[in-house]
């Protein structure tokens, strides 16, 4: 009885090491709201799985964003009448 007992404290103590590594970096990566998740850290690398995994509405939210970051506005036709300034800003309407 003696040898189940120690097996079975080793195999908890030996579990609980990998059960909290895993969920600290579930809170870590998916708590937080999108605005703030993305603030300073660059998408991909090791951010980018973790959220695939455990949070991914976070990531697809970050790939609409980098996909609409990255659109670039249609160019006037010779035609089209001169943008207009709004407080020292082009605007383009689109």
């Amino acid at each position: 009885m003696k040898d189940v007992m120690a097996w079975a404290t080793v195999i908890i103590v030996l579990g609980m090491g990998p059960a909290l590594l895993i969920f600290g970096m579930m809170h870590t990566f998916s708590r937080k709201p999108v605005e703030e998740k993305y603030e300073h850290v660059a998408n991909g690398g090791l951010v980018g799985v973790f959220d695939s995994v455990w949070s991914p509405t976070a990531h697809e939210a970050s790939q609409e964003r980098d996909r609409q970051t990255q659109r670039t506005a249609p160019a006037p036709s010779p035609g089209d009448p001169p943008s207009r300034i709004d407080a020292g800003r082009i605007v383009i309407d689109v």
